[in-house]
């Protein structure tokens, strides 16, 4: 039995049904399962990480559990802010793991920046891995970057900005560089790691073929979308203030942009002796067919303005 909290998620829900297609038997871990997609084949269980709750029910049986929980919002009350949520929910399920024998954890965390500094959200994506490691020592921690995928939050952000803006303002942190994954190839390092015997007690990062700093990969969904934009470069990050105006711009609360603005101020590569690909043997897709099929995916059920 493999248990994938996370499962009312963009990437929880993506990679149920990938595990379910392959026939492999799947519980998924909701606070509220009526929630979850109508996916034949699953188990739905109601449980909260944060407040402790239903994760002996949900880990009884499992062999391997994903943990892809993460908490973007400001939390009120004791718990503090969003990290301290994270904290405090990975502590729970660590402790539930260990009680129930589960012999692995898949984590999807984010990759780090080299060096000492690091956003506050790629901080706490680092603190979750280390505890999850820390309770099954068979686990697999996979760090990736900016998923490409029609559901994708950051990959919206982008998009949208290019949809909505005749004029491109290209901060300072538009020269730094990262490995866009494509959704797909994503899913495909998710459903392989429980196999991979190499996987096992190690922190891999996963990307694409193609390294691109944010200002090309913008560049490049504009080109794809076949729209013309003019790019104004800007000599300072601002990011609260941008943050604020990013968020407005594109619909989504400031407290989801911010974090994943922070992000941006840094080169975001795979370290050369931790490239899942070497590991997985996965070569993944080009950014340019990535971002053609999450727009055709996008426009089944929603119009894009500037296609």
């Amino acid at each position: 039995m493999e248990l994938v909290t996370g499962a009312t998620g963009y990437v929880g829900g993506r990679l149920i049904e990938r595990l379910v297609s392959e026939g492999r038997p799947v519980r998924a871990l909701a606070r509220d399962p009526s929630r979850l997609s109508d996916v034949a084949g699953i188990e739905p269980v109601a449980g909260d990480l944060v407040r402790d709750s239903g994760l002996e029910a949900a880990l009884d049986g499992v062999e391997t559990a994903y943990y892809l929980v993460h908490s973007m919002e400001p939390a009120a009350g004791a718990n503090g802010d969003f990290g301290a949520r994270d904290r405090t929910a990975a502590r729970n399920f660590a402790r539930a793991a260990q009680a129930a024998g589960v012999e692995r954890i898949v984590y999807l965390g984010g990759i780090m920046p080299r060096g000492a500094r690091t956003s506050v959200h790629l901080a706490s994506r680092l603190e979750v891995e280390e505890i999850l490691l820390e309770a099954a020592p068979s686990s697999t921690a996979l760090r990736g970057s900016i998923i490409v995928g029609a559901s994708s939050s950051p990959f919206r952000i982008l998009v949208r900005l290019v949809e909505r803006l005749r004029f491109l303002p290209f901060p300072a942190w538009r020269d730094h560089r990262t490995q866009p994954i494509f959704e797909r190839d994503a899913m495909e390092y998710l459903a392989r790691t429980p196999s991979v015997p190499g996987a096992a007690g190690r922190s891999l990062d996963i990307g694409g073929p193609d390294v691109l700093s944010y200002g090309e990969m913008i560049e490049g969904i504009a080109e794809v979308m076949g729209v013309g934009r003019m790019p104004i470069r800007l000599g300072l990050s601002q990011t609260p203030t941008a943050s604020a105006v990013v968020a407005g711009v594109v619909g989504q609360p400031v407290e989801l942009v911010r974090p994943l603005m922070e992000s941006l101020e840094y080169d975001l590569l795979p370290r050369p002796d931790a490239r899942a690909s070497d590991v997985y043997g996965i070569r993944g897709h080009r950014f340019d067919r990535a971002v053609e099929h999450a727009l055709r995916e996008w426009e089944r059920t929603e119009e894009l303005a500037a296609r």
